[in-house]
C-alpha cells in the first residue's frame, strides 16, 4: 500500500511540474498585434485613443484579452483643445 502512495505522489508531482513548466514557457502576446479604430487607423498594445461610436466619444486603451486585441474603455469623453481669440502676449 505504501508503494502505491509513493508512486501516486511521484506521478502527481511530475504532472504538477510539467504544468508549471508549460505555463512558464507560454508565449507572451505578439507585440505585432494592433487594435483598429473605426476609421481603419492602427494602435499598438497600450496606446490610448479617442473612439467615437454611435454618437458617443470615449477614451479607450488597446489591450489583449484571451489572445484577441480589444478596446478597454477608460472614461467618457475625449480631451478637446480650446481656441482663444486673444492675441499672444510678447515677453
Amino acid at each position: 500500500m505504501t508503494e502505491r502512495w509513493t508512486i501516486l505522489l511521484g506521478m502527481t508531482a511530475t504532472v504538477a511540474t510539467l504544468l508549471a513548466a508549460e505555463c512558464a514557457v507560454a508565449a507572451p502576446p505578439d507585440h505585432g498585434c494592433t487594435c483598429r479604430n473605426r476609421d481603419g487607423s492602427k494602435y499598438e498594445l497600450g496606446q490610448v485613443a479617442c473612439l467615437r461610436v454611435d454618437g458617443n466619444a470615449y477614451m479607450a486603451r488597446c489591450e489583449m484579452n484571451l489572445n484577441v486585441t480589444t478596446w478597454k474603455k477608460l472614461r467618457d469623453g475625449c480631451p478637446t483643445a480650446a481656441r482663444s481669440d486673444a492675441p499672444f502676449a510678447a515677453h
